[in-house]
This record gives C-alpha cells, structure tokens and sequence, in this order.
C-alpha cells in the first residue's frame, strides 16, 4: 500500500469518525425515542374540568401503573431512554407538567398544590388505580405531593434527585441553580432584552464561570443567537459541541419560563414546607440523590446537599436512601440506576 494511499484511507476515517461525533451531537435523542415508540408509547391529551389540558405519552399495560413526572425543562421524551425497559413489566404514563411540552401553558397553574391536584385528577380519572409516581427534580416534589396528598391513589414513590430544602427561601441564593439558572431567568424577564434567552444565558451562567476560563466563549453566545433567529421554532443545538451540553437546550422552545419565575419568587411551592410534605408520606419510597459538591464560596453544585437529602429520607416512615455519583438526571446519565431503583421500589410494595 503507497504512502498516498495510507493518507487518503486515514483521511476518510478521520472524516467518517467527525461525520458521526458531529451527527450525534444533534441527533442524539433520536433513537432512544424511536426505541419508546417501538416499545408501543402513544402520545394522548386529556382535557380536565377547568379546560387544562395534560399531554402525555403511554406504554402498553404490562403491569401496574407507573406515573412518571420530569423535571424543569423537559417534558416526557426526556425519560425516553428508560421507557422501553420500564414498558416490559409496567403500565407506564409519562406526563408534560404545566408550562412545559404540549400541556396547557396556564401560569396560574404552575405550582406545586395545583400540578399536583390534577395529576391526582389524572390518576384518578384516566390511570384508574393506585399508581407508583417517580418525579425528577422539580417532578420529584411534585411527586412527593402526590405521595403525600394521594391517600389510596398512591401506591409508592420514586424521588429522583429532589431539590428537598435546598429551594426554600433561607437556603435557595447559595443553590447551583438559583445562581446558574434562575436569578439570571428572573433578569432576562425584566429586562426584555433584544437577544434570545439561551444567547442570555450562556455569557451569565455559572457553570462557565467556574469551568473554562474566561466564561463561555463570546463567539457561543453569537452562534446561539443567530441559530435561534433562524430557526425560531427549534431547540437550540450546537453541531460541534457533544451531547451533554445540547441536552439543556433540547425542549426549550415548550418550556415558559414563567414556570421559573414562580422557584424564583417562591410561590411554585404554594406555601408548603418540605418538611411538612415529606413528613406525610406513609408509602414506600425509594429516594435517588446525587452526592452533594461545593464551590470554594459555600455555592452547592447539586440539587440538594448530602444532609439536606439525609434528612428528607429521615422524614420518610418508609423510605430507602441511595446516594450516587452522578449528574442531575440520573435516568439520562444512568439509566441501569434508575431502573434498579424503580425495581427497589417494586420489591418495597
């Protein structure tokens, strides 16, 4: 074989190789959520007695219900790489909260008593029977409400990586997300500026002031902006930046950021402390947290600390803590995780 020949064969897969990194950077999504469809996962609508309507997707009836609730910014694609496995032995439903996907965009809907009343509607009047509720995140309290607040319509819980006290005013300015997320959110909907949120965000947020030097690059903020001005209707998604970055862009464009305003205002928790809610749960309850990091400032680089997560376990009469080494969305990072939780949860029933 002639040297020009290596070249030309080291050229080409050197080219494929970028072809496919540069393919799953935006296309990553994709496959997980034609395997849910697959798997037998119709999206429905079911329009409530005030005229709220829930969307969301279903699975076949291969067992009990299993009611899955995602976190701020999602909707219910996002759990789509654990939904075929979950659809084996369970009925699933995964639901758009308020404000986000394809449920009614109502702001005076965006609060945990409100979501959680209609998803106990939801339970009660289309999945029929006592349901296993699994929320990440923000879906976590919600799920905690349902848990709590569900009496027979409740069989058990998954509380995926809650924002347990860490969201309650006293604590809320020290969070990761309060700084990164939503002060700036707050910001951006007072000021009104002439650029679009992600442009916004990305020369302000936190995570690129702690981890590259010198911030997000400008040039980042430009691309955002220019993307979003030529596709309005689309998540932004950086071609030559990996998946994990894109991720937080991806359902964007359903998300209202009103939703944010009521975590950065406190109203989104209707009044209700943590302690109070987690307190009235009697079911079994599988809780999944994330091992806590801090900044050298006392900033908390996770959803809720090790102790505040302890002693929301502690609060539980019935509750089994796991604590693992991973990002936020555990069912995305690691699904094999997840689903030995959900099937804990299962074995506590």
């Amino acid at each position: 074989m002639t040297p020009l020949l290596v070249l030309c064969l080291a050229a080409a897969l050197l080219a494929a190789a970028a072809g496919v990194f540069l393919y799953r950077c935006t296309h990553y999504w994709q496959g997980s959520l034609a395997r849910a469809r697959r798997a037998g996962f119709r999206e429905r609508d079911v329009r409530l007695p005030d005229g709220s309507v829930i969307h969301y997707a279903e699975g076949p009836d291969n067992g009990p219900p299993l009611l899955l609730i995602h976190g701020q910014t999602g909707c219910w694609k996002d759990y789509s790489p654990v939904l075929p496995q979950l659809s084996r032995s369970w009925h699933v439903f995964a639901v758009d909260c308020y404000g986000h996907g394809q449920s009614s965009h109502h702001p005076e809907k965006y609060s945990l008593r409100a979501g959680g009343e209609d998803l106990l509607w939801l339970i009660r009047h289309v999945i029929g029977s006592p349901a296993v509720v699994s929320g990440h995140s923000s879906g976590g309290l919600l799920a905690a409400y349902v848990a709590a607040r569900g009496g027979p319509l409740a069989a058990g819980a998954v509380l995926e990586d809650p924002p347990v006290f860490s969201t309650e005013p006293d604590f809320f300015p020290r969070s990761f997300a309060y700084q990164d997320t939503y002060a700036p959110l707050h910001q951006y909907r007072l000021e009104r500026p002439e650029v679009c949120w992600e442009a916004y965000y990305l020369r302000r947020c936190l995570w690129g002031r702690l981890f590259l030097p010198g911030g997000v690059p400008e040039k980042l903020a430009r691309y955002a902006q220019r993307y979003r001005q030529r596709h309005p209707d689309r998540p932004l998604q950086f071609f030559f930046l990996p998946a994990s970055l894109n991720q937080m862009f991806l359902y964007l464009p359903q998300y209202d950021a009103a939703f944010g305003e009521g975590f950065y205002d406190y109203s989104w928790h209707s009044g209700i402390p943590h302690a109070q809610l987690l307190a009235e749960i009697t079911v079994p309850t599988v809780f999944l947290h994330c091992k806590d990091a801090w900044t050298k400032d006392g900033t908390l680089l996770a959803a809720a600390s090790d102790q505040q997560a302890r002693q929301a376990a502690g609060l539980l009469s019935n509750c089994q803590l796991v604590e693992v080494s991973s990002p936020h969305d555990i069912h995305q990072a690691h699904p094999k995780v997840f689903l030995q939780a959900v099937d804990q949860l299962r074995a506590m029933l």
